[in-house]
């Protein structure tokens, strides 16, 4: 249903087919499918990748460390603050977990403190010089605040043994973003009653699907990118950083997740739908980082299966909102979003594994140690 009708579901998709020379360099064959910059669609928690490769890319500009204590003060009538982790093995707060949680289950407060120290200004400055000019970064996740608040961000200090490393005062974004009109649905929910007409997004995040796209494989693939468009990482955040994007909720050992609600499937749509009954070839392993909300799905990443030495860039957004109503919680996530992304992904998987390489590659980088033993 999706693909006869993609201008109402909103659809636009990028595939990235890549092949490897003798030296092992990847070689960039894109397609894309109804993708248009002009076509909006709430990015959701999407926007959480950035925010962890620049949060670690702003610690080593400080010469800190990830898994060093983050205590994050309060900011009244805005954030709480944060001085312990409980989920965390030393019980304490850090970057490093805070990108664990984003990455295995999409933990909205985990995004929340990687915003507040990078600061809303800091936040699209970097995105911005790395070329991702798209890029509207405006507030927090699932709590509700104006504008103004959303420009103010935490003190936050770094401390370990005792001793105080960096300290980070209340910072306020002197961005001011320029009017933006874009309006979807038919109606709307406000405190709890249908408004006719469609939501306004004008005020929310935005970042384009190319953008996102190309944020993922700069990370993949950090060679093929201009170092003005590079993160500033260690090879230790690389590891890290493939290592939980591509962990399962089930081959975690802190947090301890509930499996019946974050089963190993629990963020992986595309190929995996989200879905705890799918069952991915055990060579196959997805880095990717989706987003849902108000009826828009999306999933960015990258797919690798070590046994059959197969690999592809594959990014995908719809809208997925029959009765056209937002913010009442009635979407079809489950009956229309999930079951396209499981087979766009499915499908692609399988025309890679027909497609003849001159070179097969070699994708060691990417195999890493998981905390558990995969789940079955």
């Amino acid at each position: 249903p999706v693909l006869r009708a993609p201008e109402e579901y909103r659809l636009q998709i990028i595939y990235t087919q890549i092949d490897r020379d003798a030296q092992n360099r990847p070689v960039f064959t894109d397609f894309s499918y109804h993708l248009s910059p002009d076509l909006y669609f709430y990015p959701a928690s999407t926007v959480k990748m950035p925010a962890a490769f620049l949060a670690l890319e702003k610690l080593n500009r400080l010469g800190l460390d990830k898994f060093t204590p983050m205590y994050t003060d309060s900011l009244q009538g805005i954030s709480a603050a944060v001085t312990a982790d409980s989920s965390a093995p030393d019980l304490q707060p850090s970057v490093a977990h805070y990108i664990k949680k984003i990455f295995l289950v999409s933990d909205n407060d985990a995004f929340n403190r990687l915003y507040e120290f990078i600061g809303q200004e800091e936040f699209n400055q970097g995105l911005w010089e790395k070329g991702y000019s798209s890029a509207e970064i405006r507030h927090r996740l699932s709590v509700p605040l104006s504008a103004e608040a959303n420009r103010t961000t935490n003190a936050i200090r770094f401390e370990k043994d005792g001793k105080l490393l960096y300290h980070q005062p209340v910072r306020k974004s002197s961005i001011q973003f320029g009017l933006r009109h874009e309006k979807v649905g038919k109606a709307h929910m406000v405190n709890g009653r249908l408004v006719e007409g469609p939501f306004d997004f004008s005020a929310k995040n935005l970042i384009v699907l190319a953008d996102l796209h190309n944020i993922l494989k700069s990370i993949i693939f950090p060679e093929s990118v201009t170092s003005g468009q590079a993160f500033r990482l260690t090879g230790e955040d690389y590891r890290f950083l493939y290592r939980y994007m591509s962990q399962q909720p089930t081959e975690t050992t802190h947090p301890a997740y509930d499996s019946t609600e974050f089963h190993r499937n629990y963020v992986k749509y595309l190929f995996g739908g989200a879905d705890k009954a799918v069952q991915i070839p055990a060579g196959v392993r997805i880095f990717n980082k989706p987003g849902w909300a108000y009826g828009f799905l999306t999933d960015v990443a990258y797919i690798v299966d070590f046994d059959h030495g197969v690999e592809f860039l594959l990014s995908a957004s719809l809208y997925a909102n029959k009765d056209g109503v937002i913010g009442d919680d009635k979407y079809d996530f489950e009956t229309i979003g999930r079951p396209f992304l499981k087979e766009l992904g499915r499908l692609i998987y399988e025309a890679e594994l027909q497609r003849t390489r001159k070179y097969k590659p070699d994708l060691q980088r990417y195999k890493v140690t998981y905390e558990k033993e995969q789940q079955p």
